[in-house]
């Protein structure tokens, strides 16, 4: 059963950006995006989906380019906004490890239409902005785990015989690898619930023994 989708992302930081016909635009991109890919997000099955004319969309964005850029920003401004309060507590470095993959995976449990921007389905091959706007976004998302990990290292909590930078990249794509098996089985197993058993294998393995 796919999971229930919040309509409208409520982010302070991304709404002072962009308009909420232009939020509604975004999620109806993403979902598009989901199904039929980038060849399927075209103006007229973008404006079909919104109900109204294609003369009215470009009211709001100027091309296709403009709606996934601004759908890529967005994400990036509500996930830096997202994980900086998840992530602003005194507790130790693995506690706030396990925060931030359970803010991530919380997110995409509601969001499933979104997910197509973690692993880049053929959105690289769009333009060279958009591969600076999904670099920007795996960046956002390096900021808040390299430290975690590197202060755990510090405190021996995690290994210390590779790099931060290596441990982050190993993670990111253990993650990436499961939202992926995620989208290509059609959202049918709960994400919060298989990223939870993956946090905790990554944790075991990554632990100091």
């Amino acid at each position: 059963m796919k999971p229930a989708t919040t309509p409208i992302l409520n982010s302070p930081l991304a709404a002072d950006h962009i308009t909420q016909r232009q939020q509604e635009i975004i999620v109806a991109a993403g979902k598009i995006l989901t199904v039929s890919g980038v060849s399927g997000l075209t103006t007229k099955n973008l404006a079909a989906a919104m109900q109204f004319s294609e003369s009215a969309l470009y009211r709001h964005f100027s091309s296709k380019e403009e709606i996934i850029l601004a759908m890529l920003t967005f994400l990036a401004n509500d996930m830096d906004l997202r994980l900086t309060q998840v992530l602003a507590t005194t507790v130790g470095p693995e506690e706030r490890f396990e925060l931030l993959f359970k803010s991530q995976m919380e997110f995409f449990q509601a969001q499933p239409h979104f997910a197509v921007a973690v692993f880049s389905d053929g959105l690289f091959e769009v333009s060279e902005r958009i591969n600076a706007a999904m670099l920007q976004l795996m960046a956002v998302m390096g900021k808040h785990l390299q430290p975690i990990i590197a202060a755990g290292q510090a405190d021996g909590i995690f290994i210390a015989g590779l790099s931060s930078s290596a441990i982050l990249h190993l993670v990111m794509g253990a993650f990436r690898l499961l939202m992926f098996k995620w989208r290509i089985s059609n959202f049918q197993f709960n994400i919060v619930q298989e990223g939870e058993a993956q946090l905790q294998s990554l944790l075991f393995v990554l632990k100091s023994k």
